[in-house]
Order: C-alpha cells, then structure tokens, then sequence
C-alpha cells in the first residue's frame, strides 16, 4: 500500500482506496437522428450535476458541414455569448500530407452557434462519421462563467483525399445566469443519423 499526495492511499496493485470517491457518469437521456434539423437538451440540466457530458456516437451529416452547438438560459432562444479557442490535427489515408494548426472556428463575445469540428469539413460517405465528447462545467451555476471543453475525431474530406481529423475545442458561455438546455445541429444541411447521449457527472 501507498500514500500519494493529500493522504490518498493506493492498495498495492495500484488502484484507488475503496473509500476514495471516484466519480461516475449517469445516462439522463438518449437522442437519435433521423434526417434531424437539429436535436435539444432541455431537461434534466439542473444542479443535481457539477457537469454534463454529451457523447456523440457515428452522427453522419448529410452535408459537408461542421457539428455546432449553442446553449440557452430560457429553454427557447440558444444565442448565449461565448468566447472559445480550437486547434486540430489531420492525415491523409495515403499519407501524403498531415498538419497541426490553430483552427478558425473560434469565437470572440459571440452569440452564433460554437463548431465542434477543426480541420477539413467531413466526408459524407456512407462509411463516414463523426464521434466525440463535449464537456460542460457546472452549468446551473450562477457565480461564474461556464466553461466547455470539446474533442471530435472524424473522417474528414481534403481535395486529394480522406483524412482522420481531430478537433480541440474549448471555451466559456459568458453569463452568470444558469443554462437550462443545448441543441445541436449541422452548420447546414441535417444530421441524418447517428446518436447524442447525455451524462450528468455524480
């Protein structure tokens, strides 16, 4: 047995007292996509939950078009002003080209929809997809901004070729009013498959 900082004590194979809190994620809710214009969260977003996570499981957009998001503060209007900062990397499936670079679809005091996806725009070949986790802190607070952080990964459509595509984003809703509700859709066209589950962090 070991003791690491705080007082923390490991058994000896290395995992976590049993008296530590580890955290879990419970399942709120599950969205599927059909020809989908958009898909909402309103419910269930309360301060029973420090933070929710959203998973998005093969989303296919019928479009070349970026995953987006925006929250609400009325459970109708999604337009909370948000600042955010994206990075991405990519590479080609023939190999013949990869980067890293500092993303566009970054948001300055704005109340527009907030992309999820950096890189190339996605393929919407039938045996492409989008997956990925979207991480909000603390949404009911009413003290502090609220912070999100965003990482997708995605079969991504250069002018040679395919490419995997992944995504960094992160950022803060600059309100200190609570968020009761997120909706996400396609920058255009629609979602027309795939799932969106939602996680309250215990």
């Amino acid at each position: 047995m070991a003791v690491v900082s705080g007082g923390t004590t490991l058994i000896d194979n290395g995992a976590l007292d049993a008296g530590v809190p580890t955290g879990s994620l419970i399942l709120l809710s599950t969205q599927t996509a059909s020809a989908s214009a958009s898909i909402s969260f309103t419910s269930g977003i309360d301060s029973t939950y420090d933070s929710y996570v959203f998973k998005f499981i093969d989303i296919h957009p019928s479009a070349n078009a970026n995953l987006e998001f925006n929250a609400t503060t009325d459970g109708t209007n999604f337009n909370v002003v948000k600042t955010s900062s994206a990075f991405y990397n990519e590479h080609e499936e023939d190999g013949g080209s990869g980067q890293m670079g500092y993303s566009g679809v970054d948001e300055a005091q704005a109340t527009g929809f907030q992309q999820l996806l950096a890189g190339s725009a996605p393929s919407t070949d039938n045996d492409s997809s989008i997956v990925g986790t979207l991480h909000i802190f603390n949404p009911s607070n009413t003290t502090f901004v609220k912070h999100f952080i965003s990482r997708t990964t995605f079969m991504g459509e250069n002018i040679t070729d395919r490419s995997t595509n992944s995504g960094y984003v992160a950022g803060y809703f600059n309100t200190t009013s609570a968020l009761t509700g997120f909706q996400f859709k396609m920058r255009s066209g629609n979602i027309d498959d795939g799932i969106i589950k939602m996680y309250g962090v215990k």
